[in-house]
């Protein structure tokens, strides 16, 4: 019983942006391998989407929507609807979480 894995326009754009600075500040190489390894993470959420835990910035707000897989250091918050997984963020989970979540999630509502 496989689900989709979608990745919205917002995650994409956190994507790309991760690509980009890898890119400039150490190697183009290494910015695939990243971008690769965090799409490849994300996809694994096909099968048993559930198991990822709680982001705990979240749960403070009593926010169970989202769930999270990391690929060190970054962290993939997702959401799940049906039989789709929708990655709603990717970010380099040393930045200040709770702030990057009350821009992105309590004030603009850009996770969805």
């Amino acid at each position: 019983m496989d689900y989709t894995v979608r990745f919205t326009s917002v995650a994409r754009k956190d994507l790309r942006g991760i690509h980009a600075w890898i890119a400039t500040n150490d190697s183009m190489e290494n910015a695939n391998y990243v971008a690769r390894e965090i799409v490849r993470v994300a996809l694994t959420l096909r099968e048993f989407p559930q198991r990822g835990a709680h982001p705990p910035e979240l749960l403070l707000q009593n926010n169970r929507s989202f769930r999270q897989l990391l690929f060190k250091p970054y962290r993939i918050f997702y959401r799940i609807s049906a039989k789709t997984v929708f990655i709603a963020l990717i970010a380099d989970g040393r930045r200040d979480m709770v702030s990057l979540l009350a821009r992105r999630f309590l004030l603009d509502n850009k996770l969805m």
